[in-house]
């Protein structure tokens, strides 16, 4: 029964994004919430682990919107100047993460954030390459995925 009830919150948040409140929709819903939970169900464990991890997860769910939010606001304040002055560079990102969830999701959370993107992260699993709009200070932007997105994931994935 726990089962059903974690996939419920996914399925309400596919009908609130997609707006349509349908039958074969909410269908779909269900379809695609069961998808998600079989991607990572290796990182919630039993459902008794997620619901003491689902504060976490919210968490790094608002810390991703803020971002997105400021960083969108952020790229559209340069790209409306007159003159646009911008130091575009690729730096190397130490990461402190060790499993593939857990970096796929930083690297994808980067890449979903304007004016970022994540490039390649280095055989030996220990450096995100990411290409940023605005290279100009890059160990504040590295401290900001410290403290934010990597923290958070940790927080969220970690036993």
């Amino acid at each position: 029964m726990s089962r059903y009830l974690l996939g419920l919150p996914f399925v309400f948040v596919w009908l609130a994004i997609s707006g349509s409140f349908t039958i074969a929709n909410t269908l779909l819903g269900v379809v695609v919430a069961a998808l998600s939970l079989g991607l990572i169900r290796a990182q919630l464990g039993d459902t008794e682990t997620y619901w003491r991890r689902a504060p976490a997860i919210l968490s790094l769910a608002l810390l991703f919107l803020k971002e997105l939010a400021l960083s969108a606001w952020t790229v559209a304040l340069l790209v409306v100047r007159p003159k646009i002055v911008l130091k575009p560079g690729i730096f190397a990102y130490p990461l402190r993460l060790t499993s593939d969830f857990e970096i796929s999701l930083l690297a994808n959370l980067i890449t979903l954030t304007p004016g970022t993107l994540s490039v390649d992260v280095s055989k030996d699993r220990a450096v995100l390459y990411v290409h940023a709009l605005d290279c100009s200070d890059v160990e504040a932007t590295k401290r900001s995925i410290a403290d934010g997105f990597e923290r958070k994931i940790m927080e969220a994935f970690r036993k």
